[in-house]
């Protein structure tokens, strides 16, 4: 009797211990995840360029707040306004965790506005870790440019660099012409905004639009100290106040149009993620909450924006749910709106 009483006490000791490894083998699984891993940061525009710069300063800093403590490989994979990057991030990355991309905000709003993009990839159904920033786009030109306002690019032919088509350097150079009566001449097929600044340099183009401030600020900074260039008009849903500071005209002034007015806007939103970050469709849930989680920290991380204000970087910041919720509603407009937004960014016939 006194055995089987014991055999049973055994038992239920047994039972209660591995009960109590299994409870404290759960958390360690999931917290050594990423130990001895690398994530992949696919940076869907040149090397040098805004993005690129932006996610390089992320990739520097933010395995520190993933537990196991990753290494991060940046990666560029350029081409069709980063719509390249978007697709395999789409249908070929692997949904673990393991890779993460930087994308144009053009590149989300594309199969709303582009028939090509259509097909490609469904930016509703990617997982958005965050945006880095939120900020304004700029028109500008070269100081040796005869053009030094926007009234001026009323006037004037102005040629004007740009990417290839769903990138914000060719659309929102359409965008001015279609809506506000800028003579624009718009020169496509440059790689970046660094090709474009060359070219700038070299008297090929006059200027480029579509072009974040922050950006400006960070690739060019004596441009913009020394007044290099000018600056024809700020893009925003609200205008910049150092911009405004400088005297820099907001767009909503040379737009009459309700209708184009309504278009505008759809076409800026996309501005609220200016800097957006991704995992693929279908991306592991546990392993998204812990890269949403490492982003907010990275961004509020004094060394990360200590880091950040050295390579001139702003930061302004939206979580992965904010984005997420923006993208959904963007993808709800009304066609009416959709299709006006269309045309707009697209060459005159």
């Amino acid at each position: 009797m006194s055995f089987i009483r014991r055999s049973s006490s055994f038992r239920v000791m047994v039972a209660a211990a591995g009960t109590a490894l299994g409870l404290l083998a759960a958390p360690a699984s999931a917290n050594d995840f990423y130990a001895g891993k690398q994530i992949v940061f696919l940076i869907g525009g040149d090397a040098g360029g805004g993005y690129d710069l932006y996610a390089r300063a992320l990739s520097r800093h933010m395995g520190r707040f993933i537990p196991g403590n990753p290494t991060f490989i940046a990666r560029n994979q350029p081409g069709a306004g980063s719509g390249t990057a978007a697709a395999y991030l789409s249908s070929v990355a692997p949904k673990d965790g393991t890779m993460i991309g930087a994308l144009f905000p053009g590149v989300i709003i594309g199969p709303l506005l582009e028939e090509k993009q259509q097909g490609l990839f469904d930016p509703t159904k990617f997982v958005y870790l965050g945006s880095a920033d939120s900020g304004t786009r700029v028109c500008v030109t070269f100081g040796s440019s005869k053009i030094k306002t926007f009234e001026d690019a009323q006037k004037n032919r102005v040629v004007i660099g740009a990417s290839a088509a769903g990138g914000s350097t060719r659309d929102y150079a359409f965008l001015h012409r279609n809506t506000a009566g800028a003579q624009f001449d718009v020169v496509s097929g440059y790689k970046g905004t660094v090709d474009i600044f060359l070219a700038m340099e070299r008297g090929e183009v006059d200027g480029m639009c579509g072009l974040d401030w922050s950006s400006l600020k960070s690739q060019r900074p004596a441009w913009v100290k020394e007044k290099k260039i000018n600056i024809l008009v700020q893009n925003g849903l609200d205008s910049e106040p150092e911009l405004d500071q400088l005297g820099v005209p907001n767009l909503w002034q040379f737009i009459k149009s309700e209708a184009d007015r309504k278009a505008v806007e759809m076409v800026f939103s996309q501005q609220i993620f200016g800097r957006p970050y991704i995992a693929p469709p279908g991306a592991n849930p546990a392993q998204v909450k812990v890269l949403r989680e490492a982003f907010m920290k990275t961004v509020k991380d004094p060394d990360f924006l200590n880091d950040a204000e050295k390579s001139r970087l702003d930061i302004l910041p939206s979580s992965g749910e904010r984005v997420q919720e923006v993208v959904e509603k963007l993808f709800a407009t009304p066609k009416e709106t959709i299709k006006r937004a269309k045309e707009i960014i697209s060459p005159p016939t």
